[in-house]
């Protein structure tokens, strides 16, 4: 995929893991789609990991959205221990 591919998807699934996550998430365009990114490589890690994917198969947008709120649940959690 793309450079440019990754970022829209990293942004489309970072959105979704904010709508889908309570509380509220101060993360601006950036965060948005690195938060997107991390939980598209790591639900294709688990997965291939897993042996649920093989390695170039994209995860998945639901595995990637779980992953996402995954990140962002404990980095809420980090930040407000600050």
């Amino acid at each position: 995929m793309s450079w440019l591919g990754t970022i829209i998807v990293g942004f489309i699934i970072g959105v979704l893991a904010k709508i889908l996550h309570p509380g509220k998430d101060d993360l601006g365009f950036i965060m948005t789609t690195l938060l997107g990114i991390g939980g598209a490589a790591l639900a294709g890690f688990v997965g291939e990991s897993a042996g649920w994917y093989e390695v170039g198969q994209p995860a998945g947008w639901i595995a990637s959205t779980v992953a996402a709120i995954i990140i962002l649940a404990v980095y809420t959690r980090v930040i407000k221990k600050r």
